[in-house]
């Protein structure tokens, strides 16, 4: 079973060397591949990465992503300017020189001249950052395709049964069909020949032009080309990648041979038939909208 849901949620978590990332992945359908990325203004470098990474996992469906980066213990570093430091020691001990003073040059003192101590942010290699978020995009899609499997199994199953009835259907229609052409070919012609008293008829052209007449109400090509295109739906149904939009236009075909059926045949059981035919073909169109 290859059917995937566009709707999904999947969380991956995963941390090293004091850094964490956790990552939602929601899903749901869309007509198109639509990619909504946020996260943190300290990681945004790497949100091109997360989109080729996402686009690569997604074939079809709005998709929002959001990560959350967590950062522990010593992501800052603390440097003393030697230099400066220095000058202050000589500035102070010449004013203790200048003017006779006797306190002592302590370090509570000259810890008050903030400026001979740097606080810097410690920046990550971005190549390190991406290796970690990455393993934790891994595990959000990871479990974004489970639940969207699990949600196409649910899909799968229930269009199949659709679809055997809708062949059921199908097969009904196509035993009325051929006793209805030839009672339509024997109503023409008593019709014809009723309307037509009195004037001598070519039996040979007459049955000809009934025959012609008779085969425009035919509905054998639709029934064909209507198992035709069950078939390709269920082919398309057990194959690998995005299959929405292809098994919605051959949903579309379908309704499109049903329609000519209904208009064709105008007896009360073909017209049920039809009624029953496209209740469940408008199922089936429902329900792929949701089919990656």
């Amino acid at each position: 079973m290859m059917v995937k849901s566009m709707t999904g949620f999947g969380r991956g978590e995963y941390g090293e060397d004091n850094i964490s990332f956790t990552v939602d992945v929601r899903t749901v359908n869309h007509r198109y591949s639509d990619f909504s990325i946020r996260m943190p203004k300290i990681v945004s470098g790497l949100e091109e990465k997360v989109r080729e990474y996402a686009a690569s996992k997604i074939g079809r469906g709005k998709v929002d992503i959001f990560i959350n980066y967590d950062s522990f213990g010593q992501d800052v570093e603390i440097k003393l300017d030697t230099n400066l430091t220095r000058s202050y020691i000589e500035c102070l001990n010449a004013i203790k020189d200048e003017f006779n003073i006797k306190d002592d040059i302590n370090l509570s003192l000259l810890t008050r001249f903030s400026d001979i101590i740097k606080v810097e942010k410690v920046e990550k290699e971005e190549d390190e950052l991406w290796r970690i978020l990455k393993a934790a995009l891994e595990k959000a899609f990871e479990g974004l395709s489970q639940m969207k499997e699990r949600e196409g199994q649910r899909l799968f199953t229930d269009i199949k049964g659709k679809l055997r009835y809708i062949k059921e259907i199908v097969d009904e229609i196509d035993a009325k069909d051929e006793g209805l052409v030839y009672a339509y070919m024997d109503k023409l012609r008593e019709r014809i020949l009723e309307l037509s008293k009195g004037i001598p008829l070519d039996e040979s052209r007459f049955m000809t032009e009934v025959a012609l007449m008779a085969d425009k109400s035919s509905i054998d090509e639709e029934i064909v080309r209507m198992r035709s295109h069950i078939s390709e739906f269920e082919k398309t149904m057990d194959s690998r990648g995005t299959i929405g939009k292809k098994l919605d236009f051959i949903i579309q075909e379908m309704n499109r041979e049903v329609n000519t059926i209904g208009s064709k045949g105008a007896e009360i059981d073909i017209i049920n038939n039809v009624v029953n035919l496209k209740t469940e073909i408008e199922k089936i169109r429902e329900q792929i909208q949701n089919i990656e």
